[in-house]
């Protein structure tokens, strides 16, 4: 094990996207030393009002205690961990790699290996939660790797949300996070389809919600989609591309793994049918608009104003 918990360790933070911005704002509210870099610079300039340096390229933060990354996809991954002026390319390397980029097994496999070789530990550290679930201080992670890193590390986990959950050695926290992400697919699935039967049998959706939300079905989740649902608002916390690359992963490890996932495999369908409609850039909440479609159904904001169960 080559890190080692400090009071104040420094940190370095790759990926300051929506997600990745907000919990490095975390950190820095807590009174970190943290050191960011974004591809695009202009995005992670306004961290520096909140106490941030920038640099350049990721090899500049080679020599800080533990080092964030937080990307969209694979071969993002592969590239500032070890592709040109990579975090693993420096005369350096930081004592810990928290992995938190939402990728493929391979992939997660392969920043490990390339991390040991150069002495650094390496947890993958997937998140479930969007920005405004990080403001309210609800973001939950799964981690895994070594024991002795996690339990080093944890209270600066802490920091970042209200939830982390050791899962395992190696990889395993990436198979945690595929499945829950297939889950959320197929719950969003099943919200869509029950709400519009209800709405086709003359029930509002705000009433029908309201119900389901008070009832031992509800969830966080449920009341959190309400808002998205009733009011038709599709602003973008998570969307259909994305929701199709995660499937894409889960019915690929399903297959792996020899666990038929029957359910899935249905969701997967409808939700590419929703992406060769159009949708790209919106919510994947707009399933429930493709629900309709096929239901002979036109739905219209209800325009109600509704608590979506977050509080900041």
């Amino acid at each position: 094990m080559s890190y080692r918990a400090t009071e104040r360790p420094r940190i370095g933070w790759i990926g300051a996207g929506r997600m990745g911005f907000q919990l490095a704002a975390r950190l820095l509210a807590a009174g970190h030393d943290v050191a960011v870099y974004n591809r695009t610079r202009a995005k992670a300039e306004p961290l520096v009002e909140r106490g941030a340096s920038i640099v350049d390229t990721p090899a500049d933060l080679a020599d800080r205690d533990v080092v964030f990354v937080m990307v969209s996809a694979s071969a993002d991954l592969a590239a500032v961990t070890t592709g040109p002026d990579g975090l693993l390319t420096a005369d350096a390397a930081p004592g810990l790699i928290i992995d938190s980029s939402t990728v493929s097994t391979e992939a997660s496999v392969q920043a490990r290996a390339a991390a040991t070789e150069r002495g650094a530990d390496f947890l993958a550290a997937p998140v479930s939660g969007n920005p405004k679930v990080v403001a309210a201080g609800k973001l939950t992670l799964a981690v895994s790797g070594p024991r002795e890193s996690f339990d080093a590390v944890r209270p600066l986990l802490e920091l970042l949300g209200r939830g982390v959950t050791y899962v395992g050695e190696g990889e395993v926290a990436r198979l945690v996070k595929i499945a829950h992400n297939v889950f959320l697919g197929v719950v969003t699935q099943s919200l869509a389809e029950i709400t519009v039967l209800a709405e086709k049998g003359g029930v509002s959706r705000e009433a029908f919600l309201e119900f389901l939300n008070s009832s031992v079905l509800g969830s966080v989740f449920s009341r959190y989609k309400t808002p998205a649902l009733v009011n038709l608002d599709f602003a973008p916390t998570f969307t259909m591309p994305l929701l199709r690359k995660d499937f894409d992963l889960g019915l690929g490890a399903a297959r792996e793994l020899e666990a038929p996932m029957p359910i899935a495999s249905a969701t997967a369908q409808l939700v590419a049918e929703a992406i060769g409609a159009g949708s790209r850039e919106n919510d994947f909440a707009e399933l429930i608009l493709e629900q309709a479609r096929r239901s002979g159904l036109e739905l219209k904001p209800e325009n109600a104003k509704i608590d979506d169960g977050l509080e900041a």
